[in-house]
This record gives structure tokens, sequence and C-alpha cells, in this order.
């Protein structure tokens, strides 16, 4: 009898010790992104107790982070999570002390904070909401991935490290493009999008509304926008190469927001400290505006423009400039394209409380300008020598129309040529030329160059990844400096990264296409310079996948992929190099057809293929296990790209 007693008491304490062992792996190591200005560790921790109690100086002001909290720790951990004011008694009985600073301290400025964690308690003081808001989302990151998840879960540690944090934002504007017009995305999908954004101290949601593909504001005076304007046909495949279609197919893709709709979002974000830039693209890529009120465009027959649906041959990019088959453009020396700004702009400025309106003035073809007799009678009148001046014109009309509805002007770098704008700012997007020309003429510029910031384009090998014209890995979006050599940096209000959507068909893929690309951009705007380091940010952001698997967002997984590059040996026959973005994994390979696993040949040198050997196929370990895709390679495809090279 006793051998049975001890026996059960032996494996109950086994048990135990196996459920302890099960909890405490879930315990998270300190990975924060974007990585803050000051972190020290003391070594110790704190538990959270199944009744969480948040201490707040002011419930109205505080609410949007007192929400937070409530949902993000109450849903995974099952405990309950109540609000309460500060007082004596309750601020030392809390388990989270929130507190505003009386007199603002710096340089803490309206964003930053104060995060103390101890044996006791977790306090977070700054000056503003904002500032609790993201030491807030610093808390959440201190703990286990399994905090992220949706559903409770059970047997979790919920562990805190004791730390001591000083935190504050590099710069005012740091932000995301989202793209809604080459595919719609649906209001409760744009939630989604802030909501991730704002987790990672983004605070600035650029909502590109409008282009040839859609138009997808609601504009009460302007009804055949979004009657007309707002659909295309239902496509699939690859954008920019799909197949005409017959006029009178049905038009049944697409969609736009209404002005409670857009309340409802500038209110989401509001609630997340995110700014909305709202974008009216002009005087190109207006083609959903065109086909909408035909009287704007120079071009006769524009009655016939349908919006564009990303069939082919629309426009041809060459040395000599952007060649237009179809004009989607505004016509400057139109009278009726003003008066329709003039409309449009009173009501996105009565919508939107951001003190900017994005107003576009990229890849204008001025293709039907050219044979324009209204446009060149317009050039004779105003002594304009160039077509880059005919739409600087438009622009500094433009300009007046916005600023007389009380908003500030920002547009994409061309609205540099043929002179700026009074007062206009510029989002430079094509390299840092056009932001290092805006501060030397002491206008306020945001960088958003594509060598560092366009997350549509590929993550890795074009092999793996949904086909674009361009390439962009993470170690290269993290490189990205906000502050050019030779700009004046007293200008520079900050940076952001952009979606383009042609080829991203729902949330799931541009989920994939933003993280965790998204996190490099966010750490360049946030962390100061000095602080950012590679090899500890690829660590964080492993760690970060981790959470992101818990709240079911989708991220590339492109860092654990190698990169291929084609060479010549020297008999001028291919010779393959391969190598990862991650220092500790290796590469496995074969050219036999099969797939390799960790006993198959690693790669420590560059590979000649056998002779007939006509794929390779490749994946990478760290140490036992597998990370990265399999990947399979044509040899004709790297054999072509050492024939393209010069």
């Amino acid at each position: 009898m006793l051998f049975v007693i001890v026996m059960k008491k032996l494996t109950l304490l086994i048990a135990a010790s196996l459920w302890a062992a099960g909890v405490f792996a879930q315990q998270a190591p300190i990975a924060i992104i974007p990585q803050p200005v000051q972190l020290t560790a003391s070594g110790g921790s704190f538990t959270l107790p199944s009744s969480i109690r948040i201490a707040t100086p002011d419930a109205v002001k505080t609410k949007p982070v007192t929400d937070f909290l409530q949902k993000r720790l109450g849903t995974p951990t099952g405990y309950a999570v109540t609000t309460q004011g500060i007082g004596v008694k309750t601020g030392e009985l809390a388990t989270i002390v929130l507190r505003l600073n009386a007199k603002k301290a710096a340089p803490l400025g309206n964003e930053g904070y104060q995060l103390s964690v101890t044996p006791q308690g977790v306090t977070i003081t700054a000056n503003e909401p904002a500032g609790l808001f993201y030491g807030a989302q610093t808390l959440v990151q201190l703990m286990p991935p399994a905090i992220e998840s949706n559903v409770a879960v059970p047997n979790v540690a919920w562990l805190l490290p004791a730390v001591e944090i000083t935190d504050y934002p590099r710069y005012a504007w740091r932000g995301l493009m989202l793209d809604v017009s080459r595919h719609f995305f649906k209001k409760e999908d744009v939630e989604a999008y802030i909501d991730q954004m704002s987790r990672y101290k983004f605070n600035l949601f650029h909502w590109h509304l409008t282009d040839d593909e859609g138009w997808r504001i609601e504009i009460k005076s302007l009804p055949n926008l979004t009657k007309k304007g707002a659909y295309n046909l239902d496509k699939t495949g690859e954008f920019g190469n799909f197949s005409p279609e017959p006029a009178d197919a049905p038009r049944t893709a697409g969609g736009f927001y209404t002005q409670e709709d857009i309340k409802e979002v500038i209110q989401y974000a509001k609630d997340r400290f995110v700014n909305i830039l709202p974008e009216i693209e002009a005087p190109g890529h207006s083609l959903a505006a065109v086909a909408s009120y035909p009287e704007i465009s120079c071009t006769p027959g524009a009655d016939k423009y349908q919006v564009r649906s990303g069939e082919t041959g629309f426009m041809e990019w060459t040395d000599s400039g952007i060649v237009a088959t179809i004009d989607n453009t505004m016509c400057p020396a139109n009278e009726n394209t003003y008066k329709f700004l003039d409309k449009v702009f009173t009501e996105v400025a009565a919508l939107f409380p951001f003190e900017y309106i994005h107003i576009g003035g990229d890849e204008c073809a001025k293709t039907f300008w050219k044979k324009s007799e209204a446009i060149t009678a317009l050039m004779k009148k105003e002594h304009l020598t160039s077509y880059e001046e005919v739409q600087s014109y438009f622009e500094k009309r433009v300009v007046k129309i916005v600023n007389a509805k009380g908003k500030k002007v920002i547009g994409w770098d061309e609205i540099l040529e043929g002179g700026l704008a009074p007062g206009a700012a510029v989002m430079s997007w094509r390299g840092e030329k056009g932001g290092v020309e805006g501060t030397r003429l002491k206008h306020d510029v945001v960088m958003s160059p594509t060598t560092y910031g366009y997350l549509d384009y590929m993550q890795g090998d074009e092999v793996i990844e949904p086909h674009v014209y361009a390439t962009l890995r993470l170690n290269k979006a993290y490189q990205f400096e906000p502050v050019p050599d030779s700009a004046d940096a007293a200008y520079i209000r900050g940076g952001q990264a952009n979606l383009w959507t042609e080829q991203v068909y729902n949330l799931r893929h541009a989920e994939y296409m933003t993280w965790p690309r998204a996190f490099a951009i966010s750490e360049s705007v946030w962390t100061p310079k000095a602080l950012k380091n590679w090899d500890l940010f690829e660590t964080r952001v492993e760690a970060h996948m981790k959470r992101f698997d818990s709240a079911n967002v989708k991220y590339a997984p492109s860092i654990f992929d190698p990169s291929f590059t084609a060479k010549k040996d020297a008999d001028g026959k291919l010779l393959i190099e391969m190598a990862t973005e991650v220092k500790d994994l290796d590469i496995y390979y074969s050219f036999d057809n099969s797939f390799p696993d960790r006993f198959y040949p690693k790669y420590t040198a560059p590979l000649v293929p056998p002779k007939d050997a006509k794929v390779l196929k490749v994946i990478t370990y760290r140490g036992t296990q597998p990370i990265g895709r399999m990947i399979t390679m044509p040899v004709a495809t790297l054999q072509k790209r050492l024939e393209h090279q010069p």
C-alpha cells in the first residue's frame, strides 16, 4: 500500500514537472520591434495575476489604451481584466498603472513612454495617451507569443521580464500605404491592416483611394465615381497581362467605401493613434475618374472609356518617357477638371481630420497632351515651354484648391518637375533624389524610396515568389535611412513603405507582402540610427514570426530561403552560387529530381550542374530542423540569367 502511495506521489510530481516544463518553455526572450531607445533588464520577473487591475489617471483620455489591454491580456489568458481610477490604495493594488506626466518630460514628446516592470507590477508613464499606447504595445511584446492569440491558451506562464525602458520615436511620420484601387479591400480588411501596423508603432496610414482601376471613396456630389468608377472586370491571373474583354462584359468586381465607412475607419485608426492620409490621384492614374466623368479629359472619345481591369498594353515605360495607349489623365486645360476636383476635395477635406491630402502626381503620361489643341493653347497662353511645366501649372492650381479647404498638400516627387508649388510637401519614391531636392528647396519631405520601401516587390527568388518586376529582400529594407547623404535633415519628416496591390488580391497576401519587411521600416523610422543592428534584428524578427503564428497573421518566410546567383566558371560554363540572409542556416541540394533533406549534400562552394541535370532542388536547415521552403530551380532558368548578364 505504501508503495502505491509513493508511486502515486511520484507520478503526480513527474506530471507537475512536465506541466511546468511545458509552461516555462513558452516564456519569450526580450525581442521588441522597433528596438527601444534604452532598455535595462534586471533579471527578475513579474507574473500576471488571474485578476488583472489597470489603474488609469483619466478613463476618457486613456480609453483606447485600456480597451487594448483589456482585450489583448484578457482573451488569451482567460483572466478578468478591470479598470479603475488611480488612488493611494487602488494604485498600490493595481497590476498595471498608467500615468500621465503633469509636466511634459523631455525627450518623451507626444509619443514616448517609460515602462517599468518589477516583481511587484507594471507602470507605464507618458506625456500623452499616445505614449501610453506605445508603452502598452511594448509591454505585450515582453510576454510569451501566446499573448497574441484570439482564443484562450491554457498552461502558459504569463511572465514578464523585469525591465526599465525609456523609448520615443526618431520621426513623427511613420507610415504604411495600402493601395485599395487595384484590388478592393473591405472595410474590415483595412481596419485589420491598421490594427497590425499600430502594433509596431506606425502612426500614419496612407490610403491610396483612386487610380485607373477603381475609385473607392463616395463623393456625394459626383455619384458616377462610385456608380461606374468603382467597378471593373473580375480577372484572376497576372495583372497587366490580362486578355481584353468585350465592352459589354459584366463589370462586377470592386466596390467603394461610403462616407459612413470612411468615418468608421477614421475612428478605428484614431483609437490606435493612427492618422489617415487620403490620396486622390491626379492628373495621371485617373482613368476611373475620366471614365465616370469624361468631360474632365482632353481627348475625344473619352466617353467610351471603361475602368481598367489590368489588361495588357495599357502603358509602356520607354527611355524617352511613358507612352499611353489610353488617355488616363485629367486635362489641365479644361476648367471642368478644376470644378470636378473642387467638389472632390471639398468632401475629402470634410471627412479626413489629418492636415495633409495626397494629390498623387506620379507617372503622368503626356502622350495625349502632345496631341491636344487645348493643351497647346494653354501652353501659349501661360508661356509654358514643356509638358512638365503643364503638369506644374495643374499641380499649383490643385494646391490652391486643397489649401482653400484648410489642408496641406503632399505629392509624389514628380510634382518637383516644372516647378514645385508653394507649401507642397514631397514624397520621394523614385529613389532618394527627389527627397534631397525637396529639402534643398526647403519643403517638407517624406522618404519612401522604391529601393527600400516598396512592399509589392518580390521578397526572394522569383521561382518561388509571386512574380513582380523587382526584388526587395528584408536585409535591403533594413538598410533604409530616412536622411540621405546631402539632404537637409531639418526638412525630413519621416518615412514610409508602400504596398501597391496589382498582384495582391486579398488581405492574407497583403499580410504576406507586408511582414516582416514592415518591421524593418518601423525600426528605421522609430529607433535611433546608432542602435540598428542586422544580426540582432533578424533574431527579433524570428521571435515575432512566432507571435504572428499565434495571432494567425500571415508573413513571408523568405529570409530562410536562399538566393541564387548565376556566374561563369573559368570555361564560361554555368556556376551556381547560393546564400541565405540568415547566417546560421545550412543549404542542402539535389540535381537528381529527388527532394533533399539534411542527409543530402550540403552546399559549401559554388556548384557546377551535371551535364544533363534539369533542376536544382534546395532546402535550408537549422541544425536538424528544416526551416526553409523546398525550392525547385530549373537549370535552364539559371542558364538564361547567365546569358542575360552583360
